[in-house]
């Protein structure tokens, strides 16, 4: 690894004063599309769970090992995670000695309004680990401050870099795309994001887009690399989890996000992130109480 990515990872390191040696999590900012974290546990953390964002991150001290496609992966420091939409995997330590690792979950449509002049799908990478020091240098550019918030043009020139980035690693030759409704699924994104604490149903986004429910279905599955139920979904959850690391109790966070009770919100929240929503709220306020 080259020693400018090692300097990287020992400043981040130092400055945050992390060990392996408690379950935490330490979430940054939020910016439009992005999410970025720091975990650090022992042993296994988190189940099956799949989430609807590219999952991209460094890890940092330990070995990484975690269930994809049907192998088990392992991870040394340095080494770059790519993880796709909609894939299932879990997440732990293979070592007594823990784990920490920073990751950015990115929103798929970032990825694809820099590829669509190429006509270039959305990048899958087979191999989830790779040697890469530029792309770890990359990423821990977006990753080495948690505590500041992102700069849109950094993020913009961040996003391009990325998506070459990908594209040289994934397997190729990409397939070529047809036209995407991007006015469409962006009106049918944002009318989601704006009723998130409501049931949304398949007529009101006829309604608003001009197309029909299984068009629609398509034309935003490739831009976002999920679906319109599960994007609203997420979205929620997202909230959830916010509201949960804020130490507001998850009996209430059910109410006041949607879900029907405590017992439902737990489920899919385990199901998307692979932990109970009481163990994160647990890892978020460790984390916060030793920052």
């Amino acid at each position: 690894m080259r020693e400018d990515v090692a300097g990287q990872i020992a400043t981040g390191l130092e400055r945050l004063c992390v060990t392996p040696e408690a379950n935490r999590i330490l979430s940054a900012p939020a910016y439009p599309g992005i999410e970025r974290i720091q975990a650090q546990f022992r042993g296994d953390a988190f189940d099956l769970h799949r989430h609807d964002t590219y999952a991209l991150g460094v890890t940092l001290r330990g070995v990484q090992t975690f269930r994809y496609r049907g192998e088990q992966r392992y991870s040394l420091p340095g080494r770059v995670i790519i993880l796709h939409p909609d894939e299932l995997h879990d997440g732990g330590a293979a070592t007594e000695d823990g784990l920490v690792y920073r990751m950015l979950y990115l929103e798929p449509s970032m990825l694809f309004q820099c590829l669509e002049a190429a006509r270039i799908g959305l990048p899958f990478v087979d191999d989830p680990v790779v040697e890469d020091d530029r792309l770890a240098g990359l990423l821990l550019a977006a990753l080495g401050e948690l505590d500041r918030e992102l700069d849109e043009l950094f993020v913009d020139d961040f996003v391009s870099r990325l998506a070459d980035g990908l594209v040289q690693h994934a397997r190729l030759p990409q397939r070529p795309l047809g036209s995407i409704a991007w006015g469409q699924v962006k009106t049918a994104r944002d009318y989601l994001e704006a009723h998130v604490m409501r049931g949304v149903r398949s007529q009101e986004l006829e309604r608003i887009t001009g197309l029909d429910r299984f068009a629609l279905a398509r034309h935003f599955r490739a831009a976002f690399a999920t679906s319109p139920h599960r994007f609203l979904l997420m979205r929620r959850l997202q909230q959830a989890k916010t509201l949960i690391g804020e130490g507001e109790s998850i009996a209430e966070v059910a109410a006041t996000t949607g879900f029907a009770d405590q017992s439902h919100l737990t489920r899919h929240f385990k199901k998307a992130f692979g932990i109970p929503p009481g163990a994160w709220g647990s890892m978020v306020r460790g984390a916060q109480a030793h920052g």
